[in-house]
């Protein structure tokens, strides 16, 4: 049998991991990129698992982070998380996010959506880990091409 102290934790966790996502998904909405990348911790690792030839798959600390996102509102202008879902896991320093992103190819002026899954490690209040599932493909067709895309992400 579970223990109520042990319920409180456990709730306590999974609200706090919520707001970590909530919290990252707002500075994007802002628009604060420098913010963003300040959420990780100073030797931080944001990973690209699906990422294509030519592209990233690893950007290291935090620095190099906020510089790879520093040109992001540039390229696309995000105006709504249109859908959000956070899945505790059974490491307490784990949590996964799925969400939906809204908004303008700034270069075009066309909307666009695209959906991501992260698996985000957090120790000490920074993200240690950030892995980023998204779909090349995807993000190709809404900046108009594969050429378009790696000028944006390319390495």
């Amino acid at each position: 049998m579970t223990s109520g102290r042990y319920r409180l934790v456990q709730t306590l966790k999974e609200a706090a991991m919520r707001d970590f996502v909530s919290r990252a998904l707002d500075l994007l909405l802002k628009h604060d990129m420098a913010g963003f990348a300040g959420l990780w911790a100073p030797d931080g690792v944001l990973e690209f698992p699906f990422a294509g030839p030519g592209y990233p798959k690893r950007v290291e600390g935090r620095d190099a982070i906020r510089e790879y996102l520093r040109d992001y509102p540039n390229l696309l202008d995000v105006r709504e998380v249109v859908a959000k879902t956070v899945h505790e896991t059974t490491d307490p320093a784990v949590v996964v996010a799925e969400f939906t992103i809204a908004g303008v190819v700034v270069a075009t002026g066309e909307p666009y959506e695209l959906s991501y899954i992260a698996v985000i490690t957090v120790e000490d209040g920074l993200i240690r880990r950030y892995r980023d599932y998204w779909s090349p493909l995807a993000a190709a067709e809404v900046l108009g091409g594969l050429e378009e895309l790696t000028a944006a992400f390319g390495g």
